[in-house]
């Protein structure tokens, strides 16, 4: 089957993984409405496309905290992404560098910061749970530092594990070949079986619900990386993110497996935008599956999407080939949307280009 776009990479990961693993990889929480949402919304935006504009050369290069990319497109943490390839997150780090874009990698990975930094250049985040035991969380950033990595994205929305029911049915666990590498040698790498979700349970013995804006401070104190505040959805969060002093903002819904019925983070997104005021720069996650997503995204302030659950299909599907063709794909369809939309490069790209809902409904209502 000759694929031809990202979607495609879900069905042959579907055939290639075992249930329990494509399950942890796909599943939302709940009801899962807001996995379904966060893909739907963006459905119900449209474009306003301008015409008669020379598009015979156009710019998709930006900067992210100081550092130049190819494209507004990177790639999120994924966690555990040996289950998905033998080469998980070597192959992911290799084939964000080809593309010339930023890999972020999981405090969960099944490969280390130091693994992932001896692929090859690249820049690189790395993403951050708060563990109650402090010392490790700060050994970790250390050796972030050291691996080279360039950013922090601390995620704020996970106190507690949201209610994946298919990993209860599974009762998920880390095969056992695997490990957390990134806490090997410190016991806190096993996962071990439950009459639950086994990431659950470990969560809950190891993730410190206490976390609080103090502890963005302390954070700081310990660091001289830049803080990505990750799991923002309101313009009140927005607002305090800014006051902490956080580097930029990750407007995300922990690709729904948090808390179901929160908005779809293209929806959320605006309203954090302008609460930011331009201060530091907003990125979205969530849903993101074709080019013309992208463009949304930036239409509606963001500067820059990160994509999770197409890097791991691919990754099933066909490795590290299969996320240089994601990457690829994305790049080319929202090449592709600029032109016809009438942009040559991201600044180009306003509010005017599209029309929401709410907006679509009005000029409606004026014309009857």
């Amino acid at each position: 089957m000759e694929i031809t776009n990202v979607s495609e990479y879900d069905i042959i990961a579907k055939q290639k993984l075992p249930k329990m693993v494509y399950d942890y990889y796909a599943s939302g929480a709940e009801d899962q409405w807001t996995l379904k949402e966060n893909m739907e919304a963006f459905s119900r935006i449209l474009f306003r496309p301008r015409i008669l504009i020379d598009v015979s050369k156009i710019d998709l290069t930006t900067t992210v905290l100081g550092f130049k990319i190819s494209m507004p497109i990177m790639i999120a943490p994924t966690a555990m992404q040996k289950m998905a390839h033998p080469e998980g997150e070597y192959a992911t780090a290799r084939a964000a560098s080809a593309a010339g874009t930023i890999m972020t990698l999981s405090s969960w990975a099944t490969s280390s910061v130091e693994e992932v930094a001896s692929t090859g250049p690249g820049v690189r985040f790395f993403q951050l749970y708060v563990y109650k035991d402090r010392n490790v969380v700060a050994q970790l950033v250390r050796r972030a530092e050291r691996a080279g990595f360039k950013a922090i994205a601390l995620t704020v929305d996970t106190p507690r594990l949201g209610r994946r029911e298919a990993d209860i049915k599974n009762r998920f666990t880390l095969p056992p070949f695997l490990t957390l590498k990134n806490f090997e040698g410190l016991d806190l790498g096993k996962m071990e079986k439950s009459d639950d979700s086994g990431l659950a349970s470990y969560v809950a013995g190891q993730i410190d619900r206490s976390l609080s804006w103090k502890d963005v401070k302390w954070l700081q104190s310990i660091t001289s990386l830049p803080i990505l505040v990750k799991g923002v959805l309101t313009a009140e969060d927005a607002s305090l993110a800014v006051q902490n002093g956080a580097a930029g903002i990750i407007v995300s819904n922990h690709g729904a497996r948090q808390l179901d019925y929160v908005p779809a983070t293209i929806t959320a997104l605006e309203e954090v935008v302008k609460a930011a005021q331009g201060r530091i720069p907003v990125f979205l996650d969530g849903g993101v599956r074709r080019g013309t997503d992208v463009f949304k995204a930036l239409a509606l302030g963001a500067s820059g999407v990160f994509i999770g659950r197409p890097v791991v299909f691919s990754l099933a599907a066909e490795g590290e080939a299969g996320v240089r063709k994601v990457l690829q794909m994305l790049r080319d369809e929202f090449e592709l949307t600029m032109a016809l939309s009438g942009c040559t490069s991201l600044k180009e790209i306003t509010r005017n280009h599209i029309s929401t809902p709410s907006e679509t409904k009005y000029s409606i209502s004026a014309r009857l």
